[in-house]
């Protein structure tokens, strides 16, 4: 298992992308390429015990900045950090990439890079929300990729997402709930009564509209929205969570004797943080490219990159491409005999 690794990209690049490299290499036991400037990587490489790993280092002389826009950027700069280690998982050179920079350029790279999965239409950007459900999160796409959408890309949203939380998050016949302002099929956006016709008779195990907050009480396995949606949920619920976490540590400094109470309690307050916490589950597969594809926060720490290394390795195992190839394979004989059998009967 080879996953390529963006070592320019990130907030903290290059010293966590290569600190979660050694993590990653000695406790996956696989080989990590480290794609970026040489200098710089090895300058950090030095910091570390690498004996027995293997993290070789691919030149890439350039460097996609967050600031920069994504498709012009990959355009202009051919030996990018994330455009040459998308080259190396084009080739089967790698068979994962992760990268925790500009979000937007790893999308443009794998789209010019990789192209998408024959048959979707658009790919969508996703990730793991913490929810009370039994195994304790949900799905959720798309999350960005997409801004403005129309039904049959949440269709096949709902479809890659599905298939993603059955065979790599080891869901059983996962729900899939689409995101509105009510439970009921005439409420929402003219995209949401458009889909929701679609998700009804597919195969996929639908369970209606959810609303924003059913997705942390956990009445769906996989969420489908529109990108801009999804994204307005996702960081909201981030900078919430976040306030929820200071306020309390904050209040119970306030006061000695909660802040003594505290210390019989600190096991369920470190769980709490750890299940709210981002990092631990590292990234988001860009579903619909042909390729594994991992974005990790742009502001990740070697843990949470560590993580998103163990998502890539975990999505290459299970063959998500392939997966989601033979679902659209599936889903289009199934409209193929319904559209045969609505002919035979309107013959009849």
């Amino acid at each position: 298992m080879k996953i390529a690794l963006d070592a320019m990209g990130g907030d903290h690049a290059p010293a966590a992308a290569v600190h979660a490299a050694v993590w990653a290499a000695r406790d996956f036991k696989l080989t990590v390429q480290l794609v970026g400037r040489p200098q710089a990587i090895e300058a950090e490489l030095a910091k570390h015990q690498t004996a027995g790993l293997n993290l070789p280092i691919i030149p890439a002389s350039e460097v996609i900045e967050m600031h920069e826009h994504p498709a012009t950027a990959v355009k202009n700069k051919k030996d990018a950090s994330m455009v040459v280690a998308i080259e190396l998982l084009k080739t089967k050179a790698s068979d994962a990439f992760v990268s925790a920079g500009n979000s937007g350029g790893v999308l443009a790279a794998a789209l010019f890079g990789l192209g998408r999965i024959k048959g979707i239409k658009r790919p969508a950007l996703s990730v793991i929300f913490p929810n009370e459900s039994p195994h304790g999160f949900c799905f959720l796409l798309d999350v960005g990729a997409n801004t403005d959408a129309r039904p049959e890309f949440l269709l096949q949203f709902a479809l890659m997402g599905y298939h993603y939380a059955s065979q790599v998050l080891n869901i059983p016949n996962p729900r899939v709930g689409l995101l509105s302002t009510g439970e009921e099929e005439d409420k929402g956006s003219m995209l949401v009564q458009e889909v929701t016709p679609l998700l009804k008779v597919s195969n996929l195990n639908f369970v209606g509209n959810v609303e924003g907050k059913d997705i942390p009480a956990g009445l769906a396995d996989v969420v489908v929205t529109d990108g801009f949606t999804g994204n307005v949920f996702i960081k909201g619920a981030e900078g919430v969570a976040s306030m929820i976490v200071k306020a309390l540590e904050r209040e119970i400094k306030a006061r000695p004797l909660a802040a003594a109470g505290a210390l019989l309690v600190r096991p369920a307050f470190r769980a709490l943080k750890a299940k709210l916490d981002y990092r631990e589950y590292g990234g988001g597969p860009l579903l619909g490219v042909n390729g594994v594809v991992i974005i990790a926060h742009g502001r990740s720490d070697a843990y949470a990159i560590r993580n998103a290394i163990r998502v890539a390795k975990q999505a290459a195992e299970k063959n998500i491409v392939g997966v989601i190839e033979q679902g659209l394979n599936e889903a289009k004989s199934q409209r193929d005999n319904e559209a045969m059998t609505q002919r035979v009967s309107e013959a009849d």
